[in-house]
This record gives structure tokens, sequence and C-alpha cells, in this order.
């Protein structure tokens, strides 16, 4: 049977993996592929459209952006 190889392999894998001292963690994510994903994103970004804090950290954020610790001083 396929399956059961396929499953011996992935056992043998997890083994062989905590043996080099790993663990495993699987995490559930959103769905950025989605309509739903989408659409909350742009709910949020219009939310934030007219928020006055956020432009002044938008604008924060561009001028540090510009910012270059190897220019001559």
């Amino acid at each position: 049977m396929k399956a059961a190889k396929a499953s011996e392999r992935v056992r043998g894998y997890r083994t062989r993996q905590r043996a080099a001292g790993l663990r495993l963690v699987q995490l559930w994510v959103p769905d950025t592929r989605s309509r739903r994903f989408a659409a909350e994103c742009r709910r949020q970004s219009l939310l934030l459209k007219q928020d006055a804090a956020e432009a002044e950290a938008l604008e924060f954020i561009v001028c540090t952006g510009a910012w270059d610790d190897r220019a001559p001083r």
C-alpha cells in the first residue's frame, strides 16, 4: 500500500528531525488568496485612510526610510 509507505516515510522524517533537536510546529494562517481576506484588507485600509494618526505614522516611515546611516557627517 502506497499510503502506508508514505506515512512511514513521514514518521521517519519527523523522528530524524526530532533527533536533530527540532520540533514540529503547525500554524493556521489567513488564506491571503480568499475574497474574504481581500475584502477585510480593503475595509481596514479604508478606515485608516481617514485617520490623521495613520497619516502621521506613514509620513514618519517615509522620512526614516530615506535615512542613510552611511552618509558622511
